[in-house]
């Protein structure tokens, strides 16, 4: 069993190709080119990442282990699955301004009938533009002990801007991942 990122299109660089939109509220979602001052440096060449609006953008895609190669064998040893985000509020350097905004995640463990065998739902964060430097922050958490019978991995993750600006000022999230190690 590899350990490799299940989930698709992590950045944007494909738009939203495979996911599904479960909240698309403001002007919705928007895919956008990392800015030279968001001092994020990816380490594959991505250069891009999803950001929200005004109102809840919600984004989600829910893994097929069995279509992505794990065995029944394979998952019901229960390995480790560990899950991670990026994300960060709204900067304009030329402009000088900042936007606070709340960030969602919720990740959790499916049998073959899709019911829940673990979750992790962190409390939303709200992040202050006035005392807060809006720089990127990672969010992880590994799961473990779950029991037998994991079959699918649902991730959702998004939010919103916290001064209600038209646009697309709400939190951006970017290099998501979610894998397996035995």
């Amino acid at each position: 069993m590899m350990s490799r990122n299940l989930l698709k299109n992590t950045s944007g660089t494909e738009d939203l190709k495979f996911w599904d939109v479960t909240s698309n509220g403001g002007d919705g979602w928007k895919v956008e080119k990392l800015p030279i001052e968001c001092g994020f440096i990816t380490d594959n060449g991505e250069d891009k990442y999803f950001v929200t609006s005004f109102e809840l953008c919600l984004k989600k895609q829910v893994i097929d282990l069995q279509a992505e190669g794990y065995s029944t064998h394979d998952l019901d040893a229960q390995p480790a699955v560990t899950v991670k985000d990026w994300y960060s509020g709204w900067f304009s350097g030329s402009k000088g301004a900042w936007c606070g905004c709340i960030y969602h995640l919720t990740v959790q463990l499916l049998d073959g009938n899709k019911k829940v065998l673990q979750e992790f739902k962190p409390e939303p964060v709200t992040l202050d533009a006035e005392h807060e430097y809006m720089s990127w922050r990672e969010v992880s958490h590994t799961f473990s002990n779950y029991g037998p019978g994991l079959r699918y991995i649902s991730f959702e993750h998004g939010g919103k801007d916290t001064k209600f600006w038209k646009g697309s000022y709400g939190v951006r999230v970017t290099r998501s991942s979610v894998t397996l190690k035995p």
